[in-house]
């Protein structure tokens, strides 16, 4: 049997063992093997991080750092991101089954996920205050932007270097210190990543690793006094628990959640180009994407070609181990999440929605594997349409009306992507500024770009990560009133 790989938590720039002794086992998901374990921290270790970060921004060097400092760390991290590229993905791959190809490129010089670092490293010293014109003689009243302090950050499973640094990079740019959360079911290689940028020189304090459960470790260091802010991404019940408490001390929290997100079909569409971006939209991650255009609103006059033509693309997809080069989706990232949508799957078979493509033909005794599945015929009140599976499961639905089309897509409690598939430049504007969704694609899908912003409407979350906003939502304001000719009468005179 080979040996598991033991992990410690990572706080003041050192690896400590968990307080309680305790350890989480972490499969790998193309095998269902138990790989390594993880530390299963607890208050005292949360206390313990948070008071180091703490330190780091108030009695450390990173408080005091000038911005254009704090952009020289920041390219110090991508260039060492960089450098342990197949490192880090081989980790993450190990850890939640997903493909090399979808990990190690980004990590690369020129992709977005290092180029993150450099983008928000040049606008560190770019947040600029002003002057406000003040009525008052003699006064000059001016508008500054400065950090928050210790900022907790919560991460999800399914791709967990990639959430990170699009949280990481804009709230160190603007002289944070932080405390991560990865999942409990994919830790391995946030906490791998830690020991990569200790070659970059961080200050002792400024970044720091706690690992384990939600009600046990994310509670905690969300609910310390000295926590000031919260950036959260995950399911939609753990934001709302993430949000309550956080409102318990008035913390500003930004979120990004759960989607269902619709992809619209017009009759002029380009179809092999709009089944094409469907299929990329959702199957290549196995579904395990926030934003998978998983609701598929068909015009009638096309749905019957469309939807023959994606059966016919999908069922060619081949699922397997995400070691094996052929392979073209990987494995659901874990065990519990692979049952989950395998009752899914179950549950829209027996309400009677007609099945396409059944992907549990992938299922194996070893690993936990499922194939696109394809659902036809489901009308948008129902669970499938409305519940997020975020695994390889679509569903179709017909429509005639353009307004009904709108209605359709937007009748949902989610909000956080959409597609429109139309060669009506002017109709597909028309309709994506109707659609409530925080990222519209336009005969595209799945794209990304470091100063693009990020997020949702209604429960799929608030606030934005990337771009500007992204930078911004880890920053606050102070009005600072100054008089140059420092006179007060006495007012009771």
């Amino acid at each position: 049997m080979t040996e598991k790989r033991i992990f410690q938590y990572f706080a003041n720039n050192q690896w400590h063992d968990p307080a309680e002794g305790e350890y989480i086992d972490s499969e790998n998901p193309a095998t269902g093997e138990v790989w390594a374990r993880i530390p299963d921290c607890r208050e005292a270790d949360v206390n313990r991080a948070v008071a180091v970060a703490k330190s780091a921004f108030y009695d450390g060097p990173w408080g005091r750092m000038q911005p254009a400092e704090r952009g020289r760390a920041l390219r110090r991290i991508g260039d060492v991101i960089s450098k342990n590229a197949d490192r880090l993905g081989a980790i993450e791959t190990q850890d939640n089954g997903k493909l090399p190809s979808m990990i190690t490129p980004g990590l690369k010089p020129g992709q977005w996920q290092v180029d993150s670092w450099h983008y928000y490293a040049g606008m560190c010293d770019k947040f600029e205050g002003r002057v406000i014109p003040a009525e008052a003689p003699n006064i000059h009243n001016y508008m500054t932007w400065e950090p928050f302090g210790v900022v907790a950050q919560v991460l999800p499973w399914n791709s967990p270097l990639g959430t990170l640094i699009w949280k990481l990079a804009p709230c160190l740019a603007a002289g944070n210190t932080v405390v991560l959360k990865p999942s409990e079911h994919s830790s391995c290689s946030t906490l791998e990543l830690m020991d990569v940028l200790l070659e970059a020189d961080l200050p002792p304090g400024v970044l720091n690793v706690v690992t384990g459960y939600g009600p046990t470790t994310a509670a905690p260091m969300i609910e310390h006094p000295d926590v000031r802010m919260v950036s959260f991404t995950g399911g939609t019940a753990g934001g709302k628990a993430a949000a309550v408490a956080a409102a318990q001390q008035v913390k500003p929290v930004v979120m990004e959640l759960g989607g269902k997100s619709p992809q619209i079909v017009f009759p002029d569409a380009d179809i092999e180009l709009a089944v094409n971006g469907v299929a990329a939209g959702i199957f290549p991650p196995g579904g395990q994407s926030c934003i998978s255009g998983s609701r598929l609103l068909v015009h009638a006059d096309v749905i019957d070609e469309f939807t023959n033509r994606l059966v016919d693309v999908v069922r060619k997809a081949r699922v397997g181990d995400p070691l094996d080069p052929a392979t073209q989706i990987g494995p659901m990232a874990n065990r519990p999440h692979y049952e989950a949508v395998l009752n899914r799957i179950a549950a829209a078979e027996a309400a009677g929605h007609i099945l396409l493509l059944d992907g549990r033909s992938a299922c194996r005794d070893a690993g936990y594997y499922i194939g696109p599945t394809i659902f036809a015929d489901v009308p948008n009140s129902a669970d499938l349409a409305q519940n997020e599976v975020f695994g390889p499961v679509v569903s179709t639905e017909a429509w005639t009306d353009e307004a009904d089309a709108i209605r359709l897509a937007n009748d949902t409690i989610y909000g956080l992507a959409a597609g429109i598939w139309s060669q009506d430049v002017a109709r597909a504007m028309r309709v994506a500024n109707r659609i409530e969704a925080g990222t519209v694609y336009i005969n595209n899908y799945f794209n990304a770009a470091t100063q693009s912003p990020v997020g949702g409407m209604k429960q799929s979350g608030y606030g934005r990560e990337n771009g500007w906003e992204g930078m911004r939502c880890f920053m606050q304001t102070k009005s600072v009133w100054l008089s140059t000719d420092p006179h007060q009468p006495d007012p009771f005179e």
